[in-house]
């Protein structure tokens, strides 16, 4: 009895033992990573959680800032919305800022004068904006690049300054990753760009000179002014910025200046509260983040560890990882001595990355270069001395090869006999790598989430992932920055593959084919409708949002059906014949064949766009943007445009936009042929068919290239004796030059090896696979299509010209089929009921146009 009513008494004291308290100071990104990691672990429920914020709002991602521009969306930035950190029983407290700490009696103070306890105190505070002290750099208009709010007070200026000067110019101090990101969102507001830079080159940091300048020819390119080794003295202006002053005589006039110098950690707590820090900053950790005292952590860019501050979100992520474990007592979890400072980002489109050691001295080892300034192109790796191991490198331009790159410096792997392989271009000899299954278990693929090899393939051979999603879902692989996406996705598949699991790609529950499967199915069976389709080959139910898109373009591939024929199984642009905007408006984009335009057209574009009130844009293809639409006035715009001698220009559907091209011989005096009616002569063969994905082509009449048409699905350049063909270019999320497929060639072969080029790709590629994808994981690559476009390896030729002179032959404009039939009329009504207008839509002014309300 004795020994039960101890155990009883013992028992009950345990349950009544108070939880401990981890207070985490900062709600970034690393400080919600801390949460999220220790929210996973079975003992977090031992523990009261209480995350401070000083922003408003839960944290949301900071990398990517910049996409804030794009619809001004908060929400879409949120690393996870307020109901998780209740969920995972965290107290959240945004908006309130923490003072002071005091260290004896283990308190925290914030700045509404209210004291918390704490066992433990992880701060995460992060970095603040470094403003250099520049006389005059308190005026209005002068703005740091660090939060939502520092980005929403930019717009409302900008919009305030555009009122009295259309043109105004604003300029970003600092030609850093910060500062050229903070350049492009000065763009995409409407003002005339301008980097400052106090350094003779531009990313100083990650980039050589070289790799610098062609970065710097690509963004003057896209519209940035630079401007080197500049000191500013002063910020001009009484009340308001109205210029920069760098010497005597040397002024920039500037109407906003939006200041991206460099960072400075937020280590004001460690600092008053007698923490050990940096000589320059940042509160001294140890490699279990510990500070000077054992009660409390640091993580992230407050954090100096080794001596440095680290600002990328890879080591960030880490450091809170090992503070997770080292609270819940597994001690073995430690910081590495080294952290992989390699990087890739994606700057304004444009590919930069570094890995290892990027500026290698002459006496450590030997540096092969890539350069091509024309495609603005660098690449430079850097090799140890017997030419064995891969020391590091920087990619500019094209950076599709720094995963593996990445990979072979990280874990030693051999590298070819001749290591220029590894970087010259595939006309050139070809990147020369293994497979990614040649990779060691413990290879570190997702640095963000720490995730290596071994993690991911291990999850598929236990069963527990069956395809990618499962992997991303079970390891958070491609969840961070999402740079190692590609290889995930590979790793997935190889060792799906190996295995012997069938690889799935059907395109949905209802189809247990792929788009090639289904495209041959429908082409030998004759099938007209999607409900044919799916009755006689689909599984049960009435088909989704994936399948009906998928076989109505499939449909259109093989009969030159129109989306009119079946519009119900559309998406919505192509159900509207339009692009939906985001009021719920449409744009409407009729051809311009070669952007060559009479007056009198050019003239009636106006005229329709001042009768419906439209917002007017010449498109980066060269035509005429028409914004506002609302789904009422779509046909009577169609049948003004169509009087006038226009037709749909498809910029709502997979299918050929345009065929850009610069004036060539016809005007030019470096033009070597008549770029304009061969583009012209292409655009009108080309209009119609649906594709995959959308198609551009593009025709330059000389090697100057005004027509871009090496960053098109296909493109000419006159040479001496006719035209150089490139295919497989793309734009968009990752953009990819073509490839030089043939030399010069005439006009008639430029045309059969188009036709049977866009052909076999749309017969064989996967849905919404661009041509560059698609060609660039065809098994043969460039060498493969030439044996069966140019020698007709596989003995259809004959066939691919056939069908697609068949397409060419049925073209027909779907604006005009639409308002000749009452039928389909009826769909463009915005209430089933009745035929009157939205009065929800509301619109306000920019500059001499409008635009829609911004949604709150």
């Amino acid at each position: 009895m004795t020994y039960t009513y101890l155990y009883v008494i013992l028992l009950s004291s345990l349950k009544s033992k108070p939880m401990k308290t981890i207070i985490v100071v900062g709600n970034g990104m690393v400080g919600y990573k801390f949460c999220e990691k220790l929210a996973a672990k079975e003992e977090s429920k031992n523990f009261k959680i209480i995350v401070f914020g000083e922003e408003p709002r839960p944290a949301y991602d900071r990398v990517h800032l910049s996409e804030f521009f794009e619809n001004q969306d908060a929400k879409a930035l949120e690393m996870a919305p307020a109901e998780w950190y209740a969920e995972n029983n965290i107290d959240l407290v945004v908006g309130e800022r923490v003072s002071d700490i005091n260290r004896t009696d283990k308190t925290i103070t914030t700045a509404k004068d209210r004291e918390f306890s704490y066992d433990y105190l992880v701060l995460a505070t992060g970095s603040s904006a470094f403003v250099p002290p520049i006389k005059g750099v308190e005026k209005e208009g002068v703005f740091v690049y660090r939060t939502i709010e520092d980005l929403e007070g930019m717009l409302a200026y900008a919009a305030k300054i555009k009122e009295n000067n259309p043109n105004a110019k604003a300029a970003v101090l600092g030609g850093g990753l910060l500062g050229l990101e903070a350049g492009k969102a000065v763009m995409d507001m409407g003002l005339e760009p301008h980097i400052v830079e106090f350094a003779p080159k531009l990313m100083p940091r990650q980039l050589d000179s070289r790799s610098s300048q062609v970065l710097q020819l690509k963004l003057e390119s896209i519209g940035l002014n630079i401007h080197l080794s500049k000191a500013t003295n002063q910020i001009l202006g009484d009340k308001a910025i109205t210029g920069m002053e760098f010497g005597e005589d040397d002024v920039l006039d500037v109407e906003m200046l939006v200041v991206s110098a460099g960072i400075r950690p937020r280590d004001e707590l460690g600092k008053y509260s007698g923490l050990e820090m940096g000589t320059r900053g940042g509160i001294v950790v140890d490699n279990k983040m510990q500070t000077s005292d054992p009660n409390i952590y640091a993580i992230g860019e407050i954090a100096l560890y080794n001596q440095m501050i680290y600002g990328l979100v890879a080591p960030g992520y880490d450091m809170a990882g090992v503070a997770v474990d080292q609270i819940l007592g597994y001690t073995e979890t430690l910081m590495p001595d080294e952290i992989d400072m390699s990087t890739k980002l994606k700057l304004i489109g444009v590919d930069v990355a570094s890995f290892g050691e990027p500026f290698m001295p002459a006496s450590k080892g030997h540096s092969i270069i890539f350069e091509n300034k024309t495609q603005h192109l660098y690449k430079r790796i850097n090799v140890s001395l017997d030419g064995k191991s891969l020391l590091g490198g920087i990619l500019v331009g094209d950076a599709s090869d720094y995963s593996m790159l990445h990979q072979i410096f990280l874990n030693g792997m051999a590298i070819p006999e001749d290591p220029a392989q590894l970087i010259l271009p595939t006309t050139e000899g070809g990147a020369s790598f293994g497979d990614v299954m040649d990779l060691p278990e413990e290879a570190q693929i997702c640095s963000c989430e720490n995730v290596t090899k071994g993690q991911i393939c291990g999850t598929i051979e236990s069963g527990e992932s069956k395809e990618l999603a499962d992997v991303v879902s079970c390891t958070k692989a491609g969840t961070g920055c999402g740079g190692c996406k590609p290889m995930v996705k590979d790793l997935t598949e190889a060792t799906l593959k190996s295995l012997g699991i069938e690889v799935k790609d059907s395109i949905c529950e209802h189809f247990d084919f792929n788009r090639q499967d289904l495209y041959k199915i429908i082409q030998v069976k004759g099938y007209k409708t999607f409900n044919e389709v799916l009755d006689n080959h689909g599984n049960d139910g009435h088909g989704c949002e994936l399948c009906k898109p998928v076989v109505a373009s499939l449909m259109a591939s093989i009969n030159a059906d129109t989306a009119n024929k079946e519009y119900a199984i559309q998406d919505s642009n192509d159900r509207f014949l339009a692009n939906i905007q985001r009021n719920g408006t449409y744009s409407v984009v009729p051809r311009v064949p070669g952007g060559e335009i009479t007056p009198d057209k050019l003239i009636a574009l106006g005229e329709i766009a001042k009768k419906y009130d439209l917002y007017t844009k010449v498109t980066g293809g060269v035509r005429i943007d028409l914004f506002g639409a609302t789904l009422n006035q779509l046909p009577l715009i169609w049948k003004d445009l169509i009087d006038h001698g226009f037709e749909s220009g498809h910029a709502y559907g997979k299918s050929l936009r345009t065929v850009k091209t610069c004036v060539g011989s016809t005007w030019c005096r470096y033009g070597m042929a008549e770029s304009v009616s061969f583009g012209i002569e292409l655009e009108n063969r080309y209009r119609g068919i649906r594709a995959p994905h959308k198609i551009k082509g593009g025709v330059s009449g000389c090697i100057r290239e005004c027509a871009e048409a090496r960053g098109k699905d296909f493109g000419l350049i006159a040479v001496e004796g006719g035209w150089n063909l490139y295919l497989g270019g793309n734009g968009g999320a990752t953009p990819r030059h073509a490839e030089l497929f043939a030399e010069q060639i005439d006009n008639e072969t430029v045309i059969k090896y188009i036709d049977r080029y866009l052909m076999l790709y749309m017969r064989t590629a996967k849905p919404l696979q661009r041509t560059a994808a698609w060609q660039e994981r065809l098994e043969g690559g460039l060498d493969y299509l030439k044996e069966v476009i140019i020698e007709d390896k596989l003995g259809i030729a004959e066939d691919l010209d056939h069908e697609m002179q068949t397409l060419v032959n049925k073209f027909e404009c779907e604006w005009t089929q639409a308002i000749n039939d009452p039928e389909m009329m009826k769909r463009f009504n915005h209430f089933v009921n009745s035929e009157e207008d939205d009065d929800n839509l509301v619109f306000v002014p920019l500059r001499e146009q409008k635009m829609p309300e911004k949604w709150v």
